[in-house]
């Protein structure tokens, strides 16, 4: 057992608290990352207030990076002093992951949404009872974590951690939405729904590959900004003349729209702004969202939920560094660093809109 430094979360919504934990050596086909930075995402907030009351104490954390510090006897992708970023888990055997699809692997559920790993273990210990963690395969809200091999990515050594960090979830979510599943032709039109990192990130890549107008819809004035100066068209505020706007900016509605709020009412107004046969893609996690089918009929509307931007992470996330490297994918411009021990002000920075990508770096 190696003991960390942990933030812990006692009981559905409670705040995370910093302990002292143990850790177990990784298994054949696991990876031991000593942490250097990890991103915070709205999953780990939404996830931490609505988690089973069972399986709590729980550590979460999804968007982590750091260093290899020992690999198990199976392990051959990565090796001890290795930067890598990690990503979430999959079982790399079933057809979903076969056809490069593993955000659908079969045991998605049982390998990130569990406590624990999918045999039902943890690593994690805490005052000698268990510690739920695995979050994402990973709870990388720690000064350690150990990960399967396949939600482990290298990295270039020079690549920032803080950089490093948000390409597991944020960053391949939104950009993997526009590159893997929507892939728009150059010149059509794209509506962004939510200015934070995700879809900030989605707005990079649509700019990347030549997309025009691309719209950026967020309350907060300052991603507003955030997005004209990463290449959007125009940014609006979720005002009542939502769907009229963005239909004119577009003219006559958008072939795409990326709706990342989740919630039900602007999954609503974004059919509204669609011209007839475009494309919706929803990747909030929200309530239960009701359309009128008639509507979806008579435009000709395809609606795509997306998870982890369809990407499978080995391959995208070396293509989004590439993307970075040409200029063309500055994540840096979303993140705001924070110590681990400040955990509780960086939750703070983003609720309150002060942060788009808090990411936690540790000493």
């Amino acid at each position: 057992m190696r003991r960390v430094r942990a933030a812990v979360s006692g009981a559905p919504g409670a705040p995370f608290t910093l302990r002292d934990a143990d850790l177990e050596e990784p298994r054949p086909r696991e990876v031991l990352v000593r942490m250097t930075a990890a991103g915070i995402c709205h999953t780990d907030l939404a996830m931490r207030d609505t988690w089973p009351r069972h399986l709590t104490p729980m550590v979460f954390g999804h968007e982590g990076a750091g260093r290899v510090e020992a690999v198990g006897s199976r392990v051959t992708g990565v090796a001890p002093g290795d930067h890598v970023c990690l990503t979430f888990a999959s079982c790399g055997e079933c057809a979903q992951c076969a056809a490069g699809h593993p955000a659908y692997c079969r045991a998605s559920r049982a390998r990130n949404l569990s406590g624990g790993r999918d045999d039902g273990s943890t690593p994690l210990a805490l005052d000698g009872a268990p510690l739920h963690g695995c979050f994402f395969g990973q709870s990388s809200f720690a000064t350690y974590a150990v990960v399967h091999e396949r939600g482990v990515v290298g990295v270039p050594s020079d690549l920032p951690a803080e950089v490093a960090a948000p390409l597991g979830c944020s960053g391949q979510t939104g950009a993997g939405t526009v590159l893997n599943r929507l892939r728009p032709e150059p010149g059509s039109s794209l509506v962004l729904l939510g200015a934070g990192g995700v879809g900030l990130s989605a707005l990079m890549a649509a700019v990347a590959v030549g997309c025009g107008p691309v719209v950026a819809v967020d309350p907060v004035a300052s991603r507003r900004a955030l997005a004209i100066g990463l290449g959007a068209t125009a940014a609006l505020a979720p005002g009542d003349d939502l769907v009229a706007a963005v239909r004119e900016l577009t003219g006559g509605g958008a072939h795409h729209v990326v709706e990342t709020t989740g919630r039900p009412e602007m999954a609503r107004r974004a059919l509204g702004a669609l011209r007839p046969r475009g494309e919706l893609a929803l990747l909030g996690l929200g309530g239960e969202v009701t359309f009128d089918v008639m509507a979806l009929l008579a435009g000709g509307v395809r609606v795509h939920g997306v998870l982890e931007g369809d990407s499978d992470p080995g391959r995208f996330v070396p293509e989004l560094i590439a993307l970075r490297e040409r200029g063309l994918f500055p994540l840096e411009r979303l993140v705001t660093t924070f110590p681990f021990e400040d955990i509780g002000e960086a939750v703070a920075a983003m609720s309150e809109g002060r942060a788009v990508k808090p990411v936690l770096t540790f000493g």
